[in-house]
């Protein structure tokens, strides 16, 4: 049986998961620009007004910084995960534990990513329902083996 719609539907997610790779790549390297970082920061102090407040610049640095690499670990290990599923449904290995791989992969990153992964879970559930989903089709061949008398 030709898993091809779980292998594509796989590399999108993956591909999005790679997308908050980036992102939280980002926001720890922003977090290491002070004079960047400072400007956005005073910025936004602008923006609000002068009843709300927007935090100390510290907090909104190590806020950046954490969730930087929040996303950095959480997205790495949802493309790691989405590579091997796709290998043991290349071939139609192991389509079963592939499936629900990619099912635990979406719901726990898209939870843990606080909605940022619902797009890319959305990509992996697809994949893993259809490989749980999707049996194999026995092939009856018929029995030449009957002789008249």
């Amino acid at each position: 049986m030709r898993r091809t719609g779980e292998i594509v539907l796989g590399i999108i997610g993956a591909l999005l998961y790679g997308f908050l790779v980036a992102l939280g790549g980002v926001m720890i390297w922003l977090s290491k620009s002070e004079g960047l970082l400072q400007d956005i920061f005073d910025e936004m102090t602008r923006e609000f007004e002068p009843g709300q407040g927007v935090g100390n610049f510290d907090g909104f640095v190590d806020t950046l910084s954490s969730g930087g690499w929040f996303f950095l670990i959480v997205s790495v290990i949802a493309v790691i995960l989405g590579i091997v599923s796709i290998i043991l449904i290349k071939g139609n290995k192991m389509p079963r534990i592939a499936g629900i791989i990619f099912i635990i992969t979406a719901v726990v990153g898209s939870v843990i990513t606080v909605g940022f992964g619902i797009i890319a879970g959305i990509f992996y559930l697809i994949a893993g329902i259809m490989c749980l989903a999707r049996k194999e089709q026995k092939v009856v061949e018929p029995n030449n083996d009957y002789k008249e008398e």
